[in-house]
C-alpha cells in the first residue's frame, strides 16, 4: 500500500488485511501546506485561494458537530481506523522517492493499493508492471479531484454522488475505472460525513478489484461523462450550497 497520513488510509488497510496479504504499507509526509497554497494560487488566483482557505478554517469549527454521525457510520459499516501495525509501516518524505522504487521492486507485489497520496509520478509507476490501484472519492471522470460527492449533491447530480475504484496513470484521476457505486445521504450528513460512507462503498468494490487481479480476470468498465477537476468550495459557494440547495 502507498498512502498518505488520513484514517481513511487505517480504514483501508484493516479492512484489506484480512483477507489479503499486505506485504508493506509505505506512508509519506504530507506535501508542505505553504508549497500547496503557492501552486494553488498560480492556478485558480488568489481570490478563490482565499475562500478556500476561510472554508478550510471554518469547517474545522463545522466538523465537531459531525462527529457522532461519523461514529454511527464506522460503527454500521465496520470501519476500523485503529493504527496500522508498526511492523508493516515504512516511513518515507514522499511516495516519489527513489527508496520507494526500491521498496517496490524487492518486494515485488501482485498490486499496488494507493490511498491518500500525493500524485504519483511516471518514474514510480513505471518502476514494475503491476496495477496501481486508488480509491477515488467521487464518479470519475466527471468528479476528478476532491470532495466528489459534495459537488455531486451541489450540482444536484445525486445519480453521480459516488465513488471509483480505479487504476492509477499519470494524470490526476484520469485513470481507466474498473468499479464504481453511487451512496445514499440521510438528512444527518454533511460536507465531513459524505467520505465515509464513500469509504463503505469503496471497500467492497477494492475487494473485488484485487480479487480480480488475483485470478487474471480484470476488465476496464467504459464510463462516458465529460471530465472536470474539482477542488476544495470556497467559503461563500459551502454557504449558497446551503441556502440554495440545502446540501450542507
Amino acid at each position: 500500500m502507498l498512502i498518505g497520513r488520513d484514517d481513511s488510509s487505517s480504514i483501508i488497510y484493516h479492512a484489506l488485511k484480512g483477507e489479503f496479504q499486505v506485504e508493506k504499507v509505505i506512508i509519506e509526509e504530507p506535501v508542505p501546506k505553504q508549497r500547496v497554497i503557492t501552486n494553488r494560487i498560480k492556478r485558480l488566483g488568489l481570490w478563490v485561494v482565499s475562500g478556500q482557505i476561510l472554508f478550510i478554517l471554518s469547517n474545522k469549527l463545522f466538523s465537531k458537530f459531525a462527529i457522532s454521525r461519523i461514529d454511527e457510520i464506522k460503527e454500521q459499516y465496520q470501519l476500523d481506523d485503529s493504527a496500522i501495525d508498526d511492523d508493516k509501516l515504512l516511513h518515507v518524505e514522499s511516495i516519489n522517492d527513489q527508496e520507494v522504487i526500491e521498496i517496490l521492486q524487492e518486494i515485488d507485489p501482485d498490486a499496488i493499493v494507493v490511498n491518500g497520496t500525493r500524485i504519483i509520478s511516471g518514474e514510480v509507476l513505471d518502476s514494475l508492471d503491476k496495477p496501481f490501484v486508488n480509491t477515488h472519492a467521487g464518479i470519475t471522470p466527471k468528479y476528478r479531484g476532491v470532495h466528489g460527492g459534495y459537488w455531486a449533491l451541489v450540482n444536484d447530480d445525486a445519480e453521480h454522488c459516488g465513488v471509483t475504484i480505479h487504476l492509477v496513470d499519470r494524470g490526476i484521476d484520469t485513470g481507466e475505472v474498473l468499479y464504481q457505486e453511487t451512496i445514499c445521504t440521510t438528512e444527518a450528513d454533511s460536507f465531513n460525513t459524505y467520505p465515509y460512507l464513500q469509504l463503505a462503498q469503496a471497500i467492497p468494490l477494492m475487494k473485488h478489484s484485487l480479487r480480480d487481479i488475483e485470478e487474471s480476470r480484470l476488465k476496464i468498465k467504459k464510463v462516458d461523462l465529460p471530465s472536470k477537476l474539482w477542488y476544495h468550495p470556497t467559503i461563500w459557494r459551502y454557504l449558497w450550497s446551503i441556502i440554495k440547495r440545502g446540501v450542507k
